[in-house]
């Protein structure tokens, strides 16, 4: 997850992440974001960049460290992803949808770990 001093700066880029492979994809819903994808509809990869100080690098970072350090949640998350890809395999909005509050709800668990880990 690259951060940037400017994040329109990233704009200049696009060009050159398209010549990877990328598809740009603006802010894609987070406010402040440059999000770029890449293999399609399987999505091998992703880019998200922000500015520095964005409160998104710290949730994002957590969610990562977090399932790292917890296979379990990790493991769940998986599962609950496959059986969403399978069932809505051409419907991204479904597929978003079914996993929001799962996905809320770590992203919690995760804030709080991240949190309780820093001080001590």
């Amino acid at each position: 997850m690259p951060v940037a001093r400017d994040i329109t700066a990233i704009d200049s880029f696009t060009e050159e992440m398209q010549k990877l492979g990328y598809e740009a994809k603006g802010e894609n819903g987070i406010p402040g974001r440059r999000y770029f994808q890449k293999g399609g509809d399987d999505r091998t990869h992703h880019v998200h960049i922000y500015e520095e100080g964005s409160k998104e690098i710290l949730r994002h970072l957590a969610f990562r460290n977090y399932l790292r350090c917890h296979p379990e949640d990790a493991e769940a998350y998986g599962s609950l992803k496959m059986k969403l890809a399978e069932r809505f395999p051409y419907d991204i909005n479904s597929y978003i949808e079914g996993k929001y509050n799962f996905l809320k709800e770590l992203e919690q668990k995760a804030l709080a770990w991240i949190t309780s880990s820093d001080r001590g």
